[in-house]
C-alpha cells in the first residue's frame, strides 16, 4: 500500500556557499544517540527518506511505490567475510584487519598496534592461542599495514577465519565484547554470495525475500554486480582539499549480462536504481563519456566528488553516512550539497538512526 506520509518542501540553507572541495563544507553536528547500535527489525521496517524536489518519510517496505515498472535495482553481491582477528605476539596483544587478498596464503591487514611488529614476527590468531592457526608478518607499511602470510591457504584459511574471526563492524558501532554472533547475519545482505568484503555493503543490509518478492511483482528487475568493499570505506579525509585525498581500491566486476541489461533498462525508458555507493561507484567506473556501462573486471579508486557528472544511475538508494567523509562527499555529487544539507537536518531533527545499521534514503540525481 502507497504512503501517505507527509511531503516536506526542501528548505535549503542559504548558508551552504562554500568551496567544494574543501572537506569543511561536508561537516555537521550528529548527535550520538543516533548512532544505530543495531539494525531494525525485520530489515525492511527500516525508515527511507526520498529525496527529490522535497522530502517525503517513508518505509523501506514502501520502495516498491517509489519506484516505476521498468526500473532496474543494482545491487552488490560481495560477501563480508570475518576478516577482524585478535592475536598475540609473544605476550603483546594484536589486532588485525584484513584488507586485500594477496595470494591463496597472504593478506594486507591493518595491525594494532604496528609500531613494533617487524618481517619475520609470527602472530597467533588461534582463539585459545595454541598456535593452530597464524601468520607471519613478511612486510610493512605505512598507516598501520602490515602484509601476512598466514600458515594455511584456500579453502582452509577461510575456514579458519570463521572459526577463529569476528565480523569487521565499523569502529562507530560499540561492541565492549567484540562483535556477537547476531552480527553473523545483520551484518551481511541476504543476497551476499563472493566473500571478500571486509565492509558491508550497507544499503543491502535493508533488503528481504519479501521486499524482493513486492519489487519483482511490481515489475522492477535487479542486476548484480561485486565490489569487495575494504575499510577504506571507513578512514577519515585528512586533507583540507579534496582533491588531494587518496581512495584505497577496491576490486569489482560488471559481467556482459549486467552491463546489457542495465542498456536494455535504459533503451526502454526505465531508470537505473544504485542500491549503495559501493555500487554507484562501480558502475561510474565502468561509464564511459557517453554513459554506457560497459563489462568491468579490476580495481577501482574512483572518488566522487561534486564537479564531477554522473552518467551511469538515476537514482541512489544509500545510508546516512558520516560527515566530512567520502561518502557524503558522493552523495552531495549525486543530489546537490545543498539539498543533501536540507535533507541531513531534516533526518536529524525527525531522529533517523545514521551509519551502518541505520536507516536510508533514496536520493534522486540532481539534473
Amino acid at each position: 500500500m502507497r504512503s501517505s506520509a507527509p511531503y516536506f518542501p526542501l528548505s535549503c540553507p542559504s548558508s551552504v556557499s562554500r568551496d567544494p572541495f574543501d572537506i569543511a563544507t561536508y561537516d555537521f553536528d550528529l548527535p550520538r544517540d543516533l548512532i544505530a547500535e543495531r539494525p531494525a527489525v525485520p530489515r525492511d521496517s527500516a525508515r527511507l527518506l526520498h529525496v527529490g524536489s522535497g522530502l517525503a518519510d517513508r518505509r523501506i517496505f514502501d520502495l516498491p511505490d517509489q519506484l516505476r515498472p521498468g526500473d532496474l535495482l543494482v545491487v552488490n553481491d560481495t560477501r563480508v567475510i570475518p576478516a577482524r582477528l585478535a592475536g598475540r605476539r609473544g605476550e603483546a596483544r594484536i589486532e588485525a584487519t584484513l584488507v586485500k587478498t594477496l595470494g591463496p596464503s597472504e593478506w594486507r591487514a591493518f595491525a594494532r598496534p604496528a609500531r613494533r611488529l617487524r618481517p619475520g614476527d609470527r602472530i597467533d590468531f588461534a582463539a585459545d592461542f595454541t598456535g593452530d592457526f597464524g601468520a607471519e608478518v613478511i612486510g610493512k607499511g605505512e598507516g598501520g599495514l602490515v602484509d601476512l602470510r598466514f600458515d594455511c591457504s584456500g579453502d582452509a584459511l577461510r575456514a579458519a577465519m570463521e572459526r577463529h574471526g569476528e565480523m569487521p563492524l565499523p569502529p562507530y558501532i560499540a561492541r565492549p565484547e567484540g562483535p556477537d554472533a547476531r552480527d553473523r547475519a545483520d551484518y551481511q545482505t541476504v543476497y551476499a554470495a563472493r566473500e571478500g568484503a571486509v565492509a558491508a555493503p550497507t544499503a543491502g543490509l535493508h533488503f528481504t525475500d519479501e521486499l524482493f518478492a513486492a519489487l519483482e511483482a511490481r515489475g522492477i528487475g535487479r542486476a548484480v554486480v561485486t565490489l569487495h568493499v575494504g575499510p577504506g570505506t571507513f578512514l577519515p579525509v585528512k586533507v583540507e582539499d579534496l582533491r588531494s585525498h587518496a581512495m584505497h581500491a577496491e576490486w569489482g566486476e560488471i559481467s556482459t549480462e549486467t552491463a546489457e541489461r542495465i542498456a536494455a533498462t535504459r533503451a526502454a525508458g526505465g531508470r537505473i536504481v544504485a542500491v549503495g555507493t559501493t555500487s554507484l561507484r562501480l558502475l561510474e567506473s565502468a561509464a564511459g563519456e557517453d554513459g554506457v556501462v560497459r563489462p568491468y573486471q579490476g580495481e577501482t579508486s574512483i572518488f566522487i566528488m561534486p564537479g564531477r557528472p554522473i552518467r551511469s544511475a538515476d537514482m541512489l538508494l544509500t545510508n546516512f553516512h558520516l560527515p566530512r567523509s567520502t561518502l557524503f562527499v558522493l552523495v552531495c555529487a549525486f543530489a546537490g550539497t545543498e539539498r543533501m544539507k536540507a535533507a541531513y537536518s531534516h533526518a536529524i531533527a525527525s531522529g533517523y538512526r545514521f551509519y551502518s545499521y541505520g536507516d536510508a534514503c533514496l536520493l534522486e540525481r540532481a539534473e
